[in-house]
């Protein structure tokens, strides 16, 4: 069976994340808008520019799950359930990650940090309602970029499991 042709992936140049789907022969689409730096939220924002219901796209966040960095992806639209991230990792305690050491950590800027392509792999988790979706939008490395993809592949390239770990 042919594959479809990727779409885009080198329209905004490449970051380490559409170098990772490139390179693993996924289907994907990246959508790019001029980023508001005033905006209040940059998931919002992407959904907004790109015209996405925000329960398809997801945001890239970083905790400390019992000393060790965890990598959280849940939709905008709500908000990570610290406890419920915790005990998807088999851990006990979660907060957020200093803001410093997740861009050092992963490579990526905040409002730019995606789950594929980081400079250390983090364990991964994947909001479960990401199933509900043919295809979700996450970051694609840079803020004003999003990569577009099968929440399938975001699972298996992240080594992800799948957790309801959102709120909201």
């Amino acid at each position: 069976m042919a594959k479809k042709p990727r779409k885009n992936q080198q329209q905004s140049g490449g970051t380490p994340a559409t170098v990772a789907l490139t390179s693993a022969g996924v289907d994907f689409t990246v959508h790019s808008y001029e980023h508001d730096p005033s905006h209040p939220s940059y998931g919002e924002e992407a959904a907004e520019a790109m015209g996405v219901s925000p329960d398809r796209v997801f945001k890239t966040l970083v905790a400390d799950v019992d000393g060790a960095l965890v990598v959280a992806v849940v939709p905008v639209a709500g908000s990570l359930d610290l406890k419920a991230l915790a005990a998807a990792v088999g851990g006990k305690r979660a907060a957020m990650a200093d803001p410093t050491l997740a861009e050092r950590t992963t490579g990526y800027v905040r409002g730019g940090i995606s789950p594929l392509g980081q400079r250390k792999k983090l364990r991964t988790v994947l909001d479960a309602s990401a199933d509900a979706h043919d295809t979700i939008c996450v970051s694609a490395g840079r803020r004003g970029l999003e990569v577009e993809l099968a929440p399938k592949d975001l699972l298996t390239l992240t080594e992800a499991v799948s957790a309801p770990v959102a709120r909201g």
